[in-house]
């Protein structure tokens, strides 16, 4: 059956097509901050066995769509996917985030990695991919709203694959890194052949845009970045179906504190890139024209601030892109868990609200 998207706003914005209003939605939107989402996170039993429960991925999935008028639904699931399924033994424990029973530290351990079989290993996120676009769609075949699928990048991977989890310094995997760079070079490579692979398993499922989340791209110095993290974002977009079922399928990579890198990351063939807050929208418009679309950026903790400075602050956001296409809307970074939920609704009416106002002017 042909699919009718209802809101193709989101899909437009990404390939700099005019809209109607500025798209928005959230890095993290289905999360901790909303109490529907931990009532189903407590009956799943754990992080993982809601994440690896496709029944449980799409409720949660939808959940944020329920309240607020978001423009896209994101895949509910965790970067840390790929690692577990190279067989790393991945744990949450509670309140202490991901742990690594087999992190990669030897040139052993790192002769051992191979991108896994996608279907074996991780076909509950396709499953939930394709339950997730059935239920965003009604009887006629019309979908609500665009969704997007997702990745870590391979740098980002490897920091938690040979930290053994989250780290403040990134002390172990800068270490190999300076002091033995053909080793992390093999375990990146194999990375990106995960990413590319397991992308592109989204893709095939329905996933409608792609993003590629570059958290730990910042922590790198100059010259190094270039090399072992952006090179290898490179080579998975080379790898990526740009189509499926005759639709454009858009890729957005995001390195968290990359602003300095930004004409960099727009060179990699990506169709937009992600800004944290830390970033001029206005001015990185101008650095980039017409190569890529922006996604971003207001601080995730404006939303602590009362409704009408979380509305002030979002119009000086959209003020700064002005009346140009290719903006879509986000948060520099993802929603704390803290977040007053009825927050995010004066968030996403302003976006709405005020990107209308602008373009009412034009």
């Amino acid at each position: 059956m042909a699919h009718t998207l209802l809101n193709d706003t989101f899909l437009r914005a990404l390939l700099r097509q005019p809209t109607d209003y500025t798209p928005i939605w959230l890095m993290r939107q289905a999360g901790r901050y909303l109490p529907e989402y931990n009532a189903t996170r407590s009956r799943a039993g754990s992080f993982l066995g809601l994440a690896k429960n496709p029944d449980y991925a799409t409720e949660v999935t939808l959940q944020p769509l329920e309240r607020y008028p978001l423009d896209a639904a994101i895949l509910f699931s965790d970067i840390l996917t790929i690692p577990d399924a190279m067989g790393l033994g991945l744990d949450f424990a509670a309140g202490e985030g991901p742990k690594f029973a087999r992190p990669v530290r030897t040139e052993a351990d790192i002769a051992k990695l191979a991108v896994p079989d996608i279907e074996a290993t991780l076909s509950y996120v396709t499953d939930a991919v394709r339950e997730i676009r059935r239920a965003l769609t009604d009887a006629e075949g019309r979908q609500r709203v665009p969704l997007i699928g997702f990745s870590g990048s391979p740098w980002t991977l490897a920091c938690y694959m040979v930290e053994g989890g989250g780290s403040d310094d990134f002390r172990t995997v800068k270490s190999m890194l300076y002091a033995r760079p053909e080793l992390m070079h093999r375990i990146l490579e194999v990375n990106a052949g995960a990413v590319a692979a397991y992308l592109n398993a989204q893709i095939e499922a329905g996933a409608q845009a792609v993003m590629i989340f570059d958290t730990w791209g910042g922590a790198l110095a100059d010259g190094v970045y270039q090399r072992f993290s952006l090179h290898y974002i490179e080579k998975v977009v080379g790898c990526l179906k740009r189509e499926h079922d005759g639709a454009r399928v858009p890729v957005i990579t995001f390195t968290k504190g990359g602003g300095l890198w930004l004409e960099e990351i727009a060179a990699t063939g990506v169709d937009a890139v992600g800004l944290d807050w830390t970033v001029n929208l206005g001015r990185a418009r101008e650095r980039v024209g017409a190569r890529v679309a922006l996604q971003g950026n207001i601080d995730p903790t404006v939303l602590f601030a009362p409704p009408a400075t979380i509305r002030e602050e979002a119009r000086k956001v959209l003020d700064s892109f002005g009346d140009h296409p290719g903006h879509v809307f986000n948060l520099g970074h993802g929603i704390s868990q803290f977040t007053p939920p009825e927050h995010v609704a004066e968030l996403v009416d302003e976006v709405h609200r005020h990107s209308r106002t602008i373009r009412a002017r034009a």
